[in-house]
């Protein structure tokens, strides 16, 4: 191979990457609205999911992308912290997903961080552009693993 096409090979971009998957986890039916909506800005060809249980919020960390996990869960889940979720997520064999908090307090948001989860962003933060590039990025870094095909 010749040195131009060694360059070319290199700076050839690879095949489209496949549409995020992201999944609310835990949230009530408007927030989970609200949220939808700010995951389809952030990610215009994704597949945005609500999980309101916790054999769900297990699967979808092996087969999403990102999971947006509020602070106090709404839905059928053994404990309504969403820390205590986290930290029953971050460890488990399989998980694919990157992790964050949807919760507007500062010490929750340390407590998910210190877990393994990366910085989340409130509620009232949710449609700002820091937090589109927030959930980009951590998603990004879950395309890097291995996704689930069910």
């Amino acid at each position: 191979m010749t040195d131009r096409e060694q360059a070319r090979a290199f700076s050839t971009p690879p095949g489209p990457a496949p549409a995020p998957r992201i999944a609310l986890v835990g949230h009530c039916g408007p927030d989970s609205w609200m949220l939808k909506s700010v995951a389809q800005r952030a990610f215009p060809s994704g597949e945005v999911v609500m999980v309101q249980d916790d054999a769900s919020a297990r699967s979808e960390a092996a087969r999403a992308d990102l999971l947006l996990i509020n602070r106090k869960l709404d839905g059928e889940f053994p404990t309504g912290s969403g820390l205590d979720l986290i930290g029953e997520l971050i460890p488990m064999k399989g998980r694919r997903a990157a992790v964050m908090l949807v919760g507007n307090h500062a010490d929750a948001q340390a407590v998910a961080v210190e877990l393994g989860a990366i910085l989340g962003f409130g509620k009232a933060k949710a449609g700002t552009p820091e937090a589109a590039q927030a959930m980009r990025v951590a998603a990004s870094r879950a395309a890097l693993r291995p996704r689930l095909q069910l």
